[in-house]
């Protein structure tokens, strides 16, 4: 059987930065330590990883472009929804309905991580960073 051959992947890429965020609650905005990352293997993605007191990390993958539509307008659909707040800061609710949770961080500094994600993968690239070959093998099974 033919097979094309496949291009190289280009060298994986990693941007992390520590973000602090509120978690908001009906009572209180709660300050809670974040790790927001970016992983070129996976180039539409940002991950946002909750360092909570004792526990692990939880961590939620949001869409990159969508960090930036919802800098300007509300976005999303389902578990992850994005706004900009009056106040400059960007709101992420994040969960399923009765178990959501809403933070907020500050717009600009997570808008620049994601200018710096298109810097590494632009868009209309990101296919070229991902490697195809895991599933390909499982659908031939």
């Amino acid at each position: 059987m033919y097979q094309h051959p496949v291009a190289p992947l280009p060298a994986p890429r990693v941007l992390t930065q520590p973000m602090a965020m509120e978690l908001l609650t009906a009572d209180a905005a709660v300050r809670v330590d974040t790790t927001v990352g970016y992983d070129s293997r996976d180039p539409h993605a940002l991950s946002i990883a909750f360092h909570l007191l004792g526990e692990d990390a939880v961590v939620w993958r949001v869409d990159r472009e969508m960090v930036l539509t919802g800098s300007l307008r509300p976005t999303g659909d389902g578990d992850v929804l994005i706004r900009p707040a009056p106040d400059g800061t960007l709101l992420l609710r994040l969960g399923p309905a009765g178990g959501r949770a809403v933070v907020s961080c500050d717009q600009e500094a997570l808008a620049r991580l994601v200018r710096e994600t298109f810097v590494l993968v632009p868009q209309g690239t990101e296919e070229h960073h991902i490697d195809w070959g895991p599933l390909l093998a499982s659908l031939r099974r």
